[in-house]
């Protein structure tokens, strides 16, 4: 019996392994090399155990909560049955507020409920309320395809939010600016109740009319300079403004959470709709490679209920894995 092997075998035998490396080599460089650990959640009203049983089982690793107005023993109280069913809260949903308001007692009220609410979430074991600071509207604003914001970078007051003549949009920039004015203001006498429960102010960007370009966002978010305030993308609410990437770069460091949803735009770009995630004007892989470009290691929490929840979270594994 022959043992060796023959010249011709050899050389057969060596360009097969060749193009056996050659392929591996190219499968795993069309694989995305991903740095970081994405986590998946979804968004509840109050916590219970039957609920986030389904929500473990179907895959998912926490939850949102929009029970803000808990006192902290009822938040500590629905971290034990989260972490019994080896659940997360991660953060509280404030939403929307009045921080715009020319109440000064609104103004107040408004603040008083953040301040519950950033209490709640240390009792939650969250570590960040997502806040919507107030919004405009019904005046006179551009288009989202119109928008060229220029603004003072010292005060965040507007230049311009359109090239050309700008006086069509005067009542959009005063309110654009008041409402700048007025968060700040407020967010700022937040900060201390955030250093003190170690809850982040993770302030949206919703259908609000402001700060609706990314850069300018960005610069609203870092105007607070204190690690307390920082943003919470949602990756569906401003397609019609710039694609998700180009949000989630420019803020980098001061993403504290991503609410996952989709946009579908016509086809002229021009207006559209939202749809289940994946179905959508969403550049998917886009978004994900971003997300490991700015070191984010954090939650995506889903914001759509079009699709099953195991669907979902099928469609939130493709996402997570840059697919």
């Amino acid at each position: 019996m022959q043992t060796g092997m023959t010249r011709r075998e050899f050389l057969a035998a060596s360009a097969a392994a060749g193009v056996g490396l050659a392929m591996a080599g190219r499968l795993k460089a069309e694989e995305p090399m991903l740095k970081t650990k994405l986590k998946k959640a979804v968004i509840v009203g109050a916590v219970k155990e039957d609920e986030l049983k389904k929500l473990k089982d179907a895959g998912f690793d926490g939850v949102e909560t929009g029970a803000c107005g808990a006192s902290p023993e009822e938040a500590a109280k629905a971290r034990e049955v989260a972490e019994k069913a080896g659940m997360r809260i991660h953060s509280v949903l404030r939403g929307w507020v009045d921080f715009n308001s020319k109440d000064p007692a609104a103004v107040a009220k408004s603040i008083a409920s953040v301040e519950t609410a950033l209490r709640a979430a240390q009792g939650y074991g969250a570590d960040a309320v997502l806040l919507v600071p107030c919004r405009i509207g019904g005046m006179a604003s551009p288009e989202p395809w119109e928008f060229k914001i220029e603004f003072d970078p010292k005060t965040g007051h507007l230049k311009q939010v359109v090239d050309g003549d700008n006086e069509k949009f005067k009542a959009y920039i005063e309110a654009q600016d008041w409402a700048t004015d007025s968060s700040r203001e407020a967010v700022r006498k937040l900060i201390p109740v955030a250093e003190q429960t170690k809850v982040a102010i993770a302030l949206e960007n919703v259908w609000n009319n402001l700060w609706v370009k990314p850069d300018f966002a960005k610069w609203f978010i870092a105007s607070f300079e204190s690690p307390a305030v920082k943003a919470y993308f949602d990756i569906g609410n401003h397609v019609k403004y710039a694609p998700p990437q180009d949000w989630i770069r420019a803020f980098g460091p001061l993403l504290a959470k991503c609410h996952v949803k989709d946009f579908k735009l016509k086809a002229d770009g021009h207006g559209g709709d939202f749809c289940a995630i994946r179905d959508g004007s969403v550049d998917w892989p886009a978004v994900r490679k971003a997300l490991d470009g700015v070191g984010y290691n954090g939650w995506m929490t889903i914001e759509d209920g079009r699709v099953s929840l195991e669907e979902q979270s099928k469609r939130l594994d493709l996402i997570i894995q840059g697919k």
